[in-house]
């Protein structure tokens, strides 16, 4: 194996460098990872690829950028001692101090450590590169039933909605509204089909996301973003609304459309950061009985059990990935995803470029 390797940085102007930097050795409890497959999300480009947004402990620290890494364990350090040599993993994207209330329950993406706490890609060196260390703590087990590409989306996109779907609970009887077609809006509409939803609606603004929701099949309805949306979303469900609703688009105005349309005792949740809302409280959500939630990435137990059902249901969350690109052309990768004229764009190394 070389000692150098090729790895992307974010300067925060809109632009990718590409360095040659030292192959690292894994410590205590640390494996060394041949990345396969790592996806870019939309945070990179809303807080790093623009511009340097996050500050202090929360800032973009000048590392290796990817925080949705997914590869094959090529050497392990000393004190591993569930993962080894030749182990197909997904890489949890924060890794937290282990021991705080948070962390013990699974959530390190809220570890109240300010020393400890080091996401991937923004404060520790991240998977767009052709080695990673990760610590063993931080890993879940792939299967072989899944690509590197699937899991690599598993890393954040599908285990954050995930969360965010356990949280208003999704079955048969639920029409869902999405608003908001990215990568995390299409990964919504491919769980909540397997979740039981009998009819999924999806808005949004940009043809190709909407293209793409079609033609996947990933939504029965797609709506174009405008004033008329929750008069047309209540059309396509007898005039009641839906009983579930997703914001993945931050915008205020989605948000607002996605209260709006649900019907009584029904339940929202907002997945996409940033951005504002303004409702009426009393119309929108109290005199209706609905509620909303907010919800932030996932927890290792619940993407664990995410892993498990996506083979139970033979989803792939690589099949919104509609980009590919092998690492030298990184820059490429992250201009493509910032212009929002694509599903989910990947950085891949060996089958998973093939």
């Amino acid at each position: 194996m070389s000692t150098t390797m090729t790895a992307a940085y974010l300067p925060g102007d809109s632009t990718v460098q590409m360095r040659t930097v030292p192959v690292p050795t894994p410590g205590h409890g640390e494996v060394l990872l041949r990345i396969k497959a790592s996806t870019i999300c939309g945070s990179d480009i809303r807080c790093i690829y623009h511009e340097h947004l996050g500050k202090g402990p929360e800032g973009y620290q000048g590392v290796i950028a990817g925080h949705e890494p997914c590869g094959q364990i090529v050497a392990v350090g000393p004190g591993c001692r569930r993962f080894a040599e030749g182990d197909r993993v997904i890489v949890y994207h924060i890794s937290g101090c282990g021991v705080c209330n948070d962390c013990r329950r699974g959530y390190m993406i809220s570890c109240t450590s300010e020393k400890y706490r080091r996401a991937y890609g923004w404060q520790r060196d991240g998977g767009m590169a052709e080695f990673m260390i990760a610590e063993e703590k931080d890993l879940i087990a792939l299967p072989d039933q899944l690509s590197y590409a699937d899991g690599a989306q598993v890393a954040c996109g599908f285990g954050t909605v995930y969360e965010g779907l356990q949280k208003i609970g999704i079955d048969g009887n639920h029409a869902v509204l999405i608003t908001g077609l990215g990568p995390v809006g299409l990964a919504t509409a491919a769980l909540s089909r397997k979740l039981g939803a009998p009819t999924i609606i999806g808005i949004d603004v940009v043809p190709e996301r909407m293209q793409i929701a079609k033609d996947l099949g990933l939504c029965d309805h797609v709506l174009v973003s405008g004033p008329d949306n929750v008069d047309e979303v209540k059309a396509l469900t007898g005039g009641m609304g839906v009983e579930r609703a997703v914001d993945c688009s931050a915008h205020h105005a989605a948000r607002a459309t996605a209260i709006r349309a649900t019907r009584k005792w029904g339940r929202i949740v907002f997945i996409g950061e940033g951005g504002k809302v303004e409702i009426n409280p009393s119309p929108d959500m109290i005199h209706d009985q609905k509620t909303v939630y907010g919800s932030w990435v996932t927890s290792t137990w619940l993407m664990e059990e995410l892993v498990e059902r996506l083979v139970r249901w033979n989803l792939h969350p690589a099949d919104i990935i509609t980009h590919r690109f092998p690492l030298q052309k990184a820059d490429e990768a992250y201009a493509l995803m910032a212009s929002g004229k694509c599903g989910k764009v990947a950085v891949c190394q060996d089958e998973e470029l093939s």
